[in-house]
């Protein structure tokens, strides 16, 4: 049977491929997607899950979440994705409208009706689950796990301590990773090897569908910014698709239990996910670290997955 999840992502090149995986799975059942502000603003972000959609031809309730973090101003990363948010591609207008339902209230109708339990797949700023435990800290029991991309054991990417998600709603990370709710996080250690090489990509946009065109040219525009010579890239990183391919394969990644706690307060290191590595505090391992993967079954299932699209 296939495994109940909401993606909630602010597309965003990755996550747009990241809901292509999750979409094109028969072992997930994606119930709802929702949208938070993160790589472009709020509505950029919805519009561009509704826009990805409609050009696949699939109708899901998609609901907009937070425009802003709990408690600090919004920090964007245009020069990375772009104007829109999902530069590149040539996509169409939305064929239909969002949700009616807030992200919070699409969520917590999801989890409370189904059969079973739900598991949460974040690849953007965690604002939104952090008001769902907010506000509606009952359906805890009625959640799985939250798989979700952000964090780092060893350095960041936005700046020297964090990574992007965490450090643009890290009080809102800090609600998550301190839920009690079984967390999973695939940060920087593992995203950064999930890399696609230039072949590869024309490996996807040889199978010719609607589907592989988009994630084609979605990584030729995501390359670019990857291919400063100051990064360690060969080919630009898969980050959040490394969330939904866990849920999919854990066979494939690599993972350790540690204790994890969000800097909050740090002049120099607000937003690091302070990794416990070598268990030195004492204090209950509550997150699984993701540290490494199969990088080339990763890739095939990717591949795999995109060849079942028509």
């Amino acid at each position: 049977m296939a495994r109940p999840v909401i993606i909630d992502c602010d597309p965003g090149h990755d996550d747009a491929i990241a809901l292509l995986l999750a979409l094109g799975s028969d072992d997930l059942d994606v119930k709802g997607i929702t949208t938070v502000a993160g790589n472009q603003t709020g509505d950029k972000t919805l519009n561009n899950a509704l826009r990805v959609l409609s050009y696949l031809g699939i109708e899901k309730e998609v609901a907009q979440g937070a425009t802003q973090p709990l408690m600090r101003d919004l920090i964007t990363a245009a020069e990375v994705h772009g104007e829109s948010g999902l530069e590149g591609p040539e996509l169409p207008e939305p064929s239909f409208d969002k949700s009616e339902k807030t992200a919070t209230e699409l969520m917590v109708k999801i989890i409370s009706e189904s059969e079973e339990k739900v598991t949460l797949i974040p690849t953007g700023p965690l604002t939104n689950i952090g008001h769902l435990l907010l506000a509606h800290p009952e359906v805890k029991d009625r959640i799985e796990e939250i798989v979700l991309m952000g964090g780092a054991c060893f350095g960041g990417n936005w700046t020297p301590a964090a990574e992007f998600n965490i450090l643009v709603d890290p009080e809102a990370a800090d609600i998550v990773y301190n839920s009690g709710i079984p967390v999973t996080m695939c940060g920087l250690d593992v995203t950064h090897r999930a890399q696609v090489m230039k072949d590869e990509t024309e490996r996807i946009r040889g199978i010719g569908n609607k589907a592989s065109t988009l994630v084609a040219e979605l990584l030729d525009y995501f390359a670019i910014f990857h291919m400063n010579p100051n990064f360690p890239f060969e080919g630009p990183p898969l980050h959040d698709v490394c969330a939904v391919a866990y849920v999919l394969n854990r066979e494939i990644f690599t993972v350790r239990k540690h204790h994890v706690a969000i800097d909050t307060v740090g002049e120099l290191t607000v937003g690091a996910t302070v990794v416990d590595y070598y268990d030195m505090s004492g204090r209950e391992k509550n997150v699984n670290v993701v540290m490494d993967l199969d990088r080339e079954r990763f890739i095939a299932l990717l591949c795999e997955t995109l060849e079942k699209y028509s």
